[in-house]
This record gives C-alpha cells, sequence and structure tokens, in this order.
C-alpha cells in the first residue's frame, strides 16, 4: 500500500538560510549568500562553506532557488564531495537562522558540461517551490584548473512514494 507524501516542515521560513544538512552524505555546512561576479557569472563560496543564490529566492519559498558548494580543493574533499552519491528519496535540509527547517528529497541528477548549463531546468518559470544543489563533476582539466562538467542535483519538496 502506498504512503501519503510527506510535506516539508516549514513551507514559509523566517528569517535568512544559515545551515544545509544532508544527513545521506554527512553532510552539515554553513550557508553564505552569493550573488553575481561583475562578468555575470555566479560567485561561489569559499571552500568548507556552501553558499545560496540570492538573485532567487529562499530555498522554501516559491519559486527556483540554488545551493553551490565545491566538490573538492587541494586540501581534499569539500562540503559536496559526495552529491552524486544522492539517492532519489534523500533528505537535504535547509535551516534558517530563525530556527525554521525546510526539508526537501533528491529527486535526480545528471552531469552536464560547463559550457552547456540547462539554465531554464535550473531556474524554470515556476512558483513550484524547487532547489537545486550543483557542484563541480566530470574529469579535472589540469590546463585550466577546473572540472569540465557540474554535477547537479534536483530536489523536490514532497516525498514521493
Amino acid at each position: 500500500m502506498l504512503e501519503p507524501p510527506v510535506a516539508a516542515a516549514s513551507l514559509d521560513p523566517e528569517g535568512s538560510p544559515a545551515r544545509v544538512v544532508i544527513p545521506a552524505i554527512d553532510v552539515d555546512a554553513d550557508l553564505v549568500r552569493l550573488g553575481l561576479k561583475p562578468d555575470g557569472s555566479m560567485e561561489v563560496p569559499d571552500f568548507g562553506l556552501a553558499g545560496w543564490y540570492t538573485e532567487g529566492p529562499k530555498p522554501g519559498r516559491p519559486g527556483p532557488s540554488v545551493i553551490v558548494a565545491h566538490v573538492d580543493s587541494r586540501a581534499g574533499p569539500d562540503v559536496f564531495a559526495r552529491l552524486g552519491d544522492l539517492a532519489p528519496g534523500d533528505e537535504i535540509d535547509v535551516v534558517y537562522d530563525s530556527g525554521d527547517t525546510v526539508t526537501f528529497f533528491a529527486a535526480s541528477h545528471e552531469q552536464i558540461p560547463k559550457g552547456a548549463l540547462p539554465v531554464a531546468k535550473i531556474w524554470p518559470m515556476t512558483d513550484e517551490r524547487l532547489l537545486t544543489l550543483i557542484t563541480c563533476g566530470g574529469d579535472f582539466d589540469h590546463s585550466v584548473r577546473h572540472y569540465r562538467d557540474n554535477l547537479i542535483v534536483y530536489t523536490s519538496l514532497v516525498k514521493t512514494p
């Protein structure tokens, strides 16, 4: 017998996103605000931190929100080192400085070349409460010192059977 969907803990969180917690991959990281660089690309957080993109809604609010973090550094694995290990249904909690928590559930993931970022899929025109997690992936290109791809995890606010 199928169980009914499980709703998020809070649908209109107060305050600002402060932490991202993903128990399945041992993530518990502070969130910082990220905007755009002068060249129009998205800022990235410092190593050891995750960041939420402030040009979109706060996670849990209507519309598509985005959290990014590094996969690794010269020092070793970073916040989203195991992002690709998330399975459908794994929980992603965004904890606000007010104590409110919004729980998302991993739905799917894909690896895309950096030059082919699916902007319309990451930031669709919708009032649905979406969260997308992004990090680097694929092969590391030593000549430019960057990964060639992005790993993108799409989530939902309800857990489906």
